[in-house]
């Protein structure tokens, strides 16, 4: 004999498709026939194959052990990480501080733990979301480098993710970053237009001031918040969101980023000071499904890069 309480992930699925989910011995026929026998209860009433289960029933199954032996359930994104720096949550999204180092979406060396694996078991842990229950997938709705930290976006469910990227593509979401550059920069605040080449073979880009041949506009937009010596630490507004934009776009005008192992001088080093470390939610309307978060504005605590600036690690 066994009881199983219904928990919040479970509930809303048929009385015979749980019971075969979760006993892998339990023949389907064998399940219907002690059905019939009531000897498969829920709270202690006859039930019938197709009845709904509801968080916090209890399913009682009068059979022997044999045939109750419980599926074992494996799931790789169980394996990673429950490291996740929560800057902000909801019923549809999460706003997460990547950590620099840990990959958005597996490659074929990380494949179990990256941000997105992170946020599935999490979300699994907390019983809002099972891959055997739901048809959606939690999915991250902008993508950071490896070795770039700072916030992604977490969809919880299909509409809030097409919300996002509807609104990302429209520049209805400000994303800021913080940068540390050679040199002085030469204006306290401009904005930058060129154009971007992307070499997928390389996944490098190239910058031209003027457009050519598969080249995609793009503009950069820069304050400077603090220097010293000839280092020069600015927060950087994209208006445009294209392959390594601030990191190509800054070296293309003598201002590569400290650490940057493609675009600077810096060869051998793959630890570009960049940080995604603000964004604001600036909708031009109010009747999508995250309305509640326009002008909305989330910043990211304790980023690395800042400390290194004040004890002058850049030299």
């Amino acid at each position: 004999m066994k009881n199983i309480t219904v928990s919040s992930k479970d509930a809303g699925q048929r009385v015979d498709r749980f019971i075969m989910k979760t006993f892998v011995h339990l023949p389907k026929s064998l399940m219907h026939k002690e059905i019939r026998k009531k000897n498969i209860k829920v709270n202690r009433k006859r039930c019938m194959p197709q009845q709904i289960l509801n968080e916090g029933d209890v399913l009682e199954l009068y059979l022997k052990d044999d045939v109750l032996q419980i599926k074992e359930k494996h799931y790789d994104f169980l394996k990673a990480s429950t490291d996740l720096d929560i800057i902000y949550e909801d019923d549809n999204i999460i706003l997460m501080n990547k950590k620099v180092g840990v990959l958005c979406h597996p490659d074929g060396k990380d494949y179990v733990d990256n941000l997105v694996a992170r946020l599935k078991r999490y979300l699994y842990e907390k019983g809002e979301w099972s891959p055997e229950h739901s048809v959606f997938i939690p999915s991250l709705a902008n993508r950071i480098d490896r070795n770039t930290g700072g916030i992604v976006i977490g969809a919880k469910n299909a509409l809030a993710l097409k919300t996002i990227n509807d609104k990302i593509k429209s520049r209805e979401i400000e994303k800021f970053y913080l940068s540390v550059v050679h040199g002085r920069m030469p204006k306290q605040s401009e904005t930058l237009k060129a154009y971007l080449v992307k070499d997928e073979k390389k996944n490098m880009v190239s910058i031209t001031d003027s457009r050519v041949n598969h080249s995609k506009e793009i503009i950069t937009q820069y304050s400077v918040l603090d220097y010293y010596d000839d280092a020069s630490l600015l927060e950087v507004k994209l208006l445009t969101g294209r392959t390594h934009q601030i990191r190509a776009h800054l070296a293309h005008i003598g201002h590569p980023l400290y650490g940057d192992g493609k675009y600077a001088a810096d060869k051998g080093r793959y630890r570009q000071a960049l940080y995604s470390y603000r964004l604001k939610f600036s909708f031009t309307d109010d009747e999508n499904a995250l309305a509640y978060l326009n002008g909305r504005e989330f910043q990211a605590e304790n980023i690395r890069l800042l400390k290194d600036f004040k004890e002058r690690k850049f030299i």
